[in-house]
């Protein structure tokens, strides 16, 4: 059928436009799922997801109310992703959907959608699996993001609603829903009482530790020398999920509480070193230099030898135009400047 349209399958521009009416299309409907199957394990299942979290309390267990409203502001951004997806006219957006986020927001959105299914069964291998493919699938999308479609000032619209809505759906796996599936999946959870405080909430603090902070080190890493805000307020929003949640023990407990001072320090200190940090030493062409020594030479009507002067000076042009045959020179701002 597609072969008798009188259209060149071949042209890569006729494919590009009919990948984007793909995305068009199935990027929406995956929202849908996803929207439709968490919604309905959460307030139609029992027990719900919200009731998995009660019963199986962790170490790193985030606080339900957090992690779901930070779930409403990614399918907000997916939203206005969707939206941009319909009406983005500039090439170099339309790029950054075909190229950069492609299928992987689809299948992230699919695969969500099941997680949320094998959350409420109890089948957590199942779930933990998910989650570590749904975090790949991100990270994926957005390294490519970053490397071939960067974010820019230019278009701010990119930022907010490609980059942006990738970004914190990549951090929700990565920085607390698939550490706690796995924690839940190895039995690192407490004895549930209702109601009441469990009485040993202070158990495997080492890994709940451990887990805690090698995430939150890898976030500050990536804020301070990628010096990216979207990341900073998703890594104090999770931290926020956990010291929020009580009980805790104090090794989670204080770890989460730092992490969300340190990710802003590390915003700060990434804007800083960019700002002040020396650049090195600035390569001239021939013709600024020889700009830059004719501007020293003085008027002939302030000093009587300026005739002189300016002889002088266009021999050292002859000079400098032959040395400047061979290449620029290199010479420090510094001295140069003042």
């Amino acid at each position: 059928m597609m072969n008798e349209l009188p259209i060149d399958m071949n042209n890569p521009h006729v494919r590009e436009y009919l990948l984007l009416i793909r995305l068009q299309v199935l990027t929406p409907l995956s929202l849908l799922i996803n929207i439709g199957s968490v919604l309905t394990c959460s307030l139609v299942a029992d027990p719900s997801i919200r009731g998995i979290f009660r019963l199986y309390p962790a170490p790193i267990s985030p606080k339900a109310v957090v992690i779901g409203a930070y779930v409403l502001l990614i399918y907000a951004a997916q939203i206005g992703y969707c939206v941009l997806l319909t009406a983005a006219r500039k090439p170099e957006t339309k790029q950054a959907m075909i190229k950069g986020v492609g299928f992987t927001l689809i299948l992230s959105n699919v695969l969500m959608a099941v997680w949320a299914i094998t959350w409420i069964l109890q089948l957590f291998l199942a779930s933990t699996i998910l989650l570590a493919l749904i975090a790949l699938l991100l990270l994926y999308s957005n390294l490519t993001l970053l490397v071939y479609h960067p974010p820019t000032s230019a278009r701010p619209l990119d930022v907010a609603l490609i980059h942006a809505p990738m970004r914190f759906f990549l951090i929700l796996p990565l920085g607390i829903m698939f550490e706690y599936s796995l924690f839940v999946y190895l039995g690192y959870t407490y004895t549930p009482t209702a109601p009441g405080i469990p009485a040993d909430y202070a158990q495997y603090q080492l890994p709940g530790f451990l887990a805690v902070a090698l995430t939150n080190l890898f976030s500050s890493v990536v804020i301070a020398t990628r010096r990216d805000i979207v990341w900073c307020i998703a890594a104090v929003w999770i931290c926020v999920s956990l010291w929020s949640e009580r009980p805790k023990g104090a090794a989670v407990y204080i770890t989460a509480l730092v992490f969300t001072a340190i990710h802003p320090l590390a915003l700060i200190a990434g804007f800083i070193y960019k700002r002040f940090v020396k650049t090195g030493r600035v390569a001239l062409v021939p013709e600024d230099d020889a700009l830059y020594r004719a501007a020293r030479v003085p008027d002939s009507t302030s000093q009587p030898n300026a005739h002189i002067d300016r002889s002088t000076a266009a021999t050292n042009g002859q000079v400098n135009g032959a040395n400047a045959q061979q290449g620029p020179r290199e010479v420090d701002p510094e001295e140069l400047w003042g």
